[in-house]
């Protein structure tokens, strides 16, 4: 059985931190969890160390002084993973949109299908609880696919907050310096894997494995307000222009 370390970025998460459904969470043996708080200035800290002591050796937390945003803290906390030996680590938004049932199911499918990488991707299936607001919906197939053209792949969904990687020098490689990204740096990093360096080879297409979620719900309070997919349609042209000098010092 495989063990993942799993980062979740807090900023202000007091008030909606759900401690007993991450608790339960870190005691199946798959999962250690490691917080990020993102220089939050509510009772999160406090509430981190509280888990902490309640975790059983199985979560622990970062804490920055200042606000960094959601790309700085998940790319830290990935790194402090990697560090402390994880051979595989992801993330989790602190709002478990993404239910803890599901993160599970995420890190058996990575270990069964011998996937590098697993997403998580919310599709409306039948026989599916997927909840989510229309206008959302749409702008996230918008979204979806831009990101696509730019990564030069199909993906579905690559901001669902549910992910898997196995740790490579190639992780290590695309996680050695800040994303140029605040809040698509979810197509940042798969883009940098893809394309690799002189180092670390790129992942191949069928590495990477998209899982439909049985469940997820839009949660109240998100920080990604709708006038914000502006900035993030900047932030793609920027990634754009990332890899594609990536690409170009690969020769491709």
């Amino acid at each position: 059985m495989i063990e993942a370390t799993v980062v979740v970025p807090c900023f202000n998460e007091a008030s909606r931190l759900d401690r007993a459904r991450f608790l339960e969470l870190a005691r199946d043996p798959s999962v250690r969890l490691l917080f990020v708080d993102d220089g939050s200035r509510d009772d999160t800290r406090g509430m981190l160390a509280e888990m902490k002591a309640a975790g059983g050796g199985r979560v622990d937390f970062l804490g920055f002084d200042a606000n960094r945003g959601k790309a700085e803290a998940v790319r830290q906390g990935l790194l402090a993973g990697v560090t402390r030996g994880a051979k595989v680590v992801g993330f989790l938004d602190g709002d478990l949109a993404t239910p803890p049932s599901e993160m599970l199911r995420l890190v058996r499918e990575l270990d069964e299908r011998g996937a590098q990488v697993v997403l998580g991707a919310r599709v409306g299936l039948a026989g599916t609880n997927i909840d989510r607001k229309m206008a959302r919906h749409y702008l996230g197939r918008l979204f979806a696919t831009a990101a696509s053209v730019i990564l030069r792949e199909r993906f579905y969904d690559t901001q669902c907050g549910a992910k898997l990687f196995r740790v490579t020098d190639g992780l290590r490689e695309a996680l050695a310096r800040p994303f140029v990204s605040r809040w698509a740096f979810d197509v940042e990093l798969i883009g940098r894997l893809l394309v690799g360096t002189a180092s670390a080879p790129g992942l191949r297409p069928t590495d990477f494995v998209e899982v439909p979620l049985h469940e997820w719900t839009d949660v109240p309070g998100s920080k990604l307000r709708p006038t914000a997919f502006v900035r993030v349609a900047a932030d793609l042209v920027r990634i754009e222009g990332e890899l594609a000098a990536a690409r170009s010092r690969r020769g491709g």
